[in-house]
């Protein structure tokens, strides 16, 4: 799809109807529908293997121009002299989106078109991390079309990860997670998702109607939710920013998340990372992206805590840990009882610090005063054994 934005000023209402009239300054056109998952996926650093139809047309030609210019991105095309290449056409003037207009075809893609695209999915998927099924309802994925793609990733042992369109998700069965919002999830069950327990109610039964892994609501202004069969529910609140452009973030959720699972990060974690870049690109006008080096510095700065919330579990010191070592991060541990915190405890400290870049310090005695410190990044209480902290942690330096 390719997403394409005429800006220009607004100064007046035309004569022929009460409809403002636009002044054009410039034109942009950009990858759109899943074509922008591969763009964000690109900007985060992954490889991505784009397998898509297009027509027979001048924008296929364009679409296949914008893929060239991102780095480590490979198109697999199958063209369909039959359709339309989508087009969506947005005339924005200041940070107002004033119209949008559609120039697509949307009918299913006939048996032979299907079979050529399954042909090369089968023959390129063993050699990726994860598969990401973005349905935009154009056709590809209609029908039978995406639980044959479906069965061939779950036969290369990949997990399956869903963008999904409309209310029929019996198309994907055997998912290993979809990511409907809350009115896609309201839908296609039929289920209130006013609260927290009814979203979670809602994506159980849509986990057990449809054989599916996992589902991961996106809620607008009110953030996302995980919810595992099995599992603790995790929620976490959106990143509070001024909104410009709503554009394309359920793209910028599926490759965020994809991308940390793909990586190695445990679904939560990813969730995250989702987040917080989705956070970033709804801050922006237009159909927008974020980096690697942008989401990094978020993260690390969204963990620049105050005294009494660095103060943590275990647990919660495992999550931290995760993110710093991410970021090229050497991490310190100490564990010892402060009991007096005086100069000598100090220079102990300041020493540490000096040989690592994160500081953690296991105690149970003043542990606010110890979070306080410029020298000291997280304190754990609960009184883990040494044992324990060094299994969890894994500390590139320890003193315990």
């Amino acid at each position: 799809m390719l997403d394409h934005f005429i800006y220009g000023d607004v100064n007046r209402i035309s004569p022929e109807a009460p409809i403002p009239v636009v002044r054009v300054s410039h034109e942009r056109s950009m990858l759109g529908g899943a074509g922008n998952v591969v763009r964000n996926l690109s900007s985060l650093g992954a490889q991505v293997v784009l397998v898509t139809v297009v027509g027979a047309d001048s924008n296929a030609d364009l679409i296949g121009k914008e893929l060239k210019q991102l780095p480590n991105c490979a198109l697999h095309a199958v063209t369909d002299a039959g359709r339309k290449t989508s087009v969506k056409t947005r005339f924005i003037s200041g940070s107002q989106q004033l119209l949008r207009v559609d120039n697509e075809s949307t009918h299913s893609i006939d048996d032979a078109i299907l079979t050529e695209l399954l042909a090369q999915f089968e023959e390129l998927v063993p050699a990726c991390d994860v598969v990401i099924l973005s349905d935009y309802a154009k056709g590809v994925l209609k029908d039978e079309g995406a639980a044959r793609f479906i069965t061939a990733a779950r036969k290369a042992g990949k997990p399956v990860f869903v963008d999904p369109k409309g209310r029929d998700f019996n198309r994907y069965r055997g998912a290993s997670l979809v990511k409907p919002n809350l009115q896609e999830l309201a839908e296609a069950t039929n289920l209130p998702v006013s609260s927290d327990a009814e979203v979670e109610a809602a994506s159980l039964r849509l986990i057990e109607q449809n054989e599916i892994g996992a589902v991961l609501v996106t809620r607008g202004g009110l953030g996302m939710m995980l919810v595992r069969p099995g599992a603790a529910v995790v929620s976490l609140k959106a990143v509070a920013r001024e909104i410009f452009d709503v554009s394309g973030a359920g793209d910028t959720v599926a490759a965020a998340f994809a991308a940390g699972v793909a990586s190695g990060m445990p679904m939560e974690d990813a969730m995250h990372v989702a987040n917080v870049a989705a956070g970033l690109v709804v801050a922006k006008v237009g159909t927008a992206t974020t980096t690697q080096d942008q989401l990094l510095a978020e993260l690390e700065g969204a963990h620049r805590l105050d005294a009494d919330t660095r103060v943590v579990a275990i647990e919660e010191a495992v999550h931290r840990v995760r993110l710093w070592r991410r970021l090229g991060l050497r991490v310190g541990l100490v564990r010892r009882s402060f009991d007096v915190v005086d100069p000598a405890a100090i220079a102990f400290l300041q020493q540490s610090r000096q040989q690592c870049d994160r500081l953690i310090v296991a105690t149970e005695a003043k542990p606010l005063l110890l979070a306080s410190m410029v020298y000291v990044d997280l304190v754990i209480t609960g009184s883990p054994t040494a044992d324990i902290l060094v299994k969890e942690l894994r500390p590139d330096y320890s003193v315990v």
